[in-house]
């Protein structure tokens, strides 16, 4: 049974169909990625993957149950748990309290808790800017902090919404490697993303929207040589 099972989804706002009837499954242990022009879908399938609104029609199953009409934080207690594009970070809290505001939901215990985050934080990268406030670090530090909360919550699926957006080549090299001790942690990671990079050096597959409907799926290697994908998204560099 896959983790995330999605049939038929179509959203609607009005008149405008953001997303048509969409299917795709997503394996325990897989690196999705999502790909497409601005306008293609990717926030709203996003969103409404994490309850930020209910599908018009179709279903979305996650390790066996319904999300829909469940709100964002039962759907993050199921562990399918975001990050998003923009850090929302507490900016007067330090490194670790912004971290343990995510642990919570599994550990009450604040002792607990802080430990629970402590483990996190080496995981990203940041154990030694733990006591700092969150608005003294830069939008690198920001998108770990943002990525450490998401962690604490001990997802079993983290969606990631254009992690790498803003970072310069250094940062999305350290960035890949994080993401990578994370997968390699146990979780299964379905990632939104502008940076090619990212996409080629850790997705499995990867899904390709375009005016709210999916015009491919694959393999990276693929993908990037599908005319479809190549017209809809790429450019002409990216021809073979």
């Amino acid at each position: 049974m896959a983790l995330l099972d999605v049939k038929d989804l179509t959203k609607r706002f009005g008149g405008l169909v953001a997303n048509k009837d969409i299917s795709l499954t997503v394996e325990a242990g897989e690196i999705l990625a999502i790909i497409g022009p601005n306008g293609a879908g990717k926030s709203t399938l996003f969103n409404g993957l994490v309850g930020h609104h209910e599908p018009s029609s179709g279903s979305i199953t996650f390790n066996g149950k319904s999300t829909v009409g469940l709100a964002p934080e039962q759907i993050a207690a199921m562990g399918l748990v975001h990050t998003y594009q923009i850090p929302r970070s507490f900016g007067q809290m330090t490194v670790l309290e912004n971290t343990m505001v995510g642990a919570l939901l599994r550990h009450p215990r604040l002792a607990d808790a802080r430990e629970a985050s402590e483990r996190v934080l080496e995981l990203v990268g940041l154990p030694d800017r733990m006591d700092v406030r969150a608005a003294e670090l830069n939008v690198a530090g920001q998108k770990r902090v943002e990525l450490a909360r998401a962690l604490a919550t001990e997802p079993r699926m983290l969606l990631l919404d254009e992690v790498a957006g803003g970072l310069n080549p250094n940062e999305v090299i350290a960035l890949t490697e994080i993401l990578r001790g994370i997968h390699a942690a146990g979780v299964t990671l379905i990632i939104v993303e502008h940076v090619l990079e990212v996409v080629m050096r850790l997705a499995h597959r990867v899904l390709v929207l375009n005016f709210g409907q999916m015009i491919a799926e694959g393999p990276p290697q693929e993908i990037v040589r599908n005319p479809a994908v190549i017209e809809a998204y790429l450019g002409r560099k990216y021809r073979v």
